[in-house]
């Protein structure tokens, strides 16, 4: 490649160099696909008129994650941010009290702390995985906690400290058994933020299973859509047939009457889109295979271009690369904008990574930890092209 190209046109033109010729008018960051029974299943919905949260595919579909996942017991729901928010309801989280997350999260995240009416606290990131620094974490909680029997308090607020929502950033699974570790020591309840993750795996095992509670979304960018959707994955078979009661506005089962014996929440999948995420999850192991391959031409075409680095899984992990990064090395971090607006004005979409949490104004006085490792990253962070390619070029 040309040594005397700007670091934005070498990038843009390795995305170019794997795309598929007929893919190349404009590249899109994600974009689904539809080539197997989409079309049949959803026509069958409208044929026979259950297109409603009532019908066979809504538990076709959470059957098919179950089995996928491994994790026994699945709720589907209108989208990733209502699963998290019934998985924060159901895990004892209430007013006043504080959630550990990353501030490098989707707004999402914070936003289910704030609907039970409890307090974000943001903490910084491990640069291996883009999740929870749990090593840094452990540190951070030895300073400010207080410990009172089986509840830790943060000295500074005087809240209780109660859960971690460790998410796995554009699909890299967190180091789960260290933060679990973290959890044990000051007793606090894991939710896992799995919303990117679908299809990756922590030392062989989906993610999804460490948390009392996990939370996956199947928004139309994400590894398989549903439209809109979301689905709350647990073990715990008590709180799996309470979240589905909650996610159904509590309504008490009878052949016609409408009594609901709770405030319930009107958050489930409807029939239809559960019948295109059936026909998503058929293809989801081709789905990953393809978007590791486009990981391995990128690792490839990356490899030589000074100042940026293409991020790689953690040895641990098998990610299903969901949205491909790359690290723009410290000492080019000034050109990220040019680079954005260059390679978007040439047809290859690229995004940075979500505005730090701590820095968003309705979040900006939440309590937080020394942040730095996830402030730098957010300034390097490139999110790639990453949608799947049956026959992207093999390098």
């Amino acid at each position: 490649m040309n040594a005397h190209l700007s670091i934005a046109e070498k990038l843009t033109l390795a995305v170019r160099s794997v795309i598929p010729a007929e893919e190349l008018q404009h590249i899109a960051l994600h974009e689904p696909r539809f080539h197997g029974n989409e079309w049949a299943y959803v026509k069958e919905c409208i044929d026979t008129n259950w297109v409603s949260s009532t019908g066979s595919y809504v538990n076709r579909f959470e059957q098919m994650l179950a089995e996928f996942t491994g994790i026994p017991h699945a709720v589907a729901v209108v989208n990733g941010t209502a699963a998290l928010h019934i998985c924060l309801k159901l895990s004892g989280v209430s007013t006043n009290d504080e959630v550990l997350m990353p501030t490098l999260s989707f707004v999402a995240t914070a936003n289910a702390v704030s609907y039970v009416g409890a307090i974000p606290h943001f903490v910084d990131s491990d640069r291996r995985t883009l999740g929870i620094d749990a090593v840094k974490l452990m540190d951070y909680l030895k300073e400010i906690s207080d410990v009172r029997g089986s509840m830790i308090f943060n000295k500074r607020t005087g809240r209780r400290i109660k859960a971690v929502i460790p998410m796995h950033t554009f699909g890299h699974p967190v180091d789960l058994d260290a933060l679990k570790e973290v959890c044990d020591h000051y007793h606090l309840t894991m939710i896992e933020d799995a919303a990117e993750s679908l299809g990756s795996y922590y030392k062989g095992v989906h993610t999804g299973h460490q948390g009392l509670m996990s939370a996956f979304s199947f928004n139309g960018n994400k590894i398989i859509t549903t439209g809109g959707g979301g689905a709350i994955l647990t073990h715990n078979a008590k709180l799996a047939e309470y979240a589905r009661h909650l996610t159904t506005t509590a309504k008490v089962p009878h052949k016609w009457e409408y009594y609901h014996d709770e405030i319930g929440y009107n958050y489930r999948m409807p029939n239809i889109n559960a019948a295109l995420g059936c026909a998503q999850l058929e293809q989801l192991p081709r789905f990953i295979q393809a978007k590791r391959s486009l990981a391995d031409q990128y690792k490839l075409v990356f490899k030589d271009i000074q100042g940026v680095e293409f991020f790689e899984e953690a040895p641990y992990a098998r990610s299903n690369y969901w949205l491909n990064v790359v690290l723009l090395h410290p000492e080019y971090a000034d050109q990220r904008d040019e680079l954005l607006n260059l390679s978007n004005a040439r047809g290859v979409m690229t995004r940075p990574s979500w505005n730090p949490l701590h820095t968003l104004p309705m979040y900006a006085q939440a309590p937080k930890m020394d942040l730095s490792v996830a402030e730098e990253l957010n300034g390097r962070i490139i999110n790639i092209p990453s949608s799947v390619y049956d026959n992207a070029i093999s390098i």
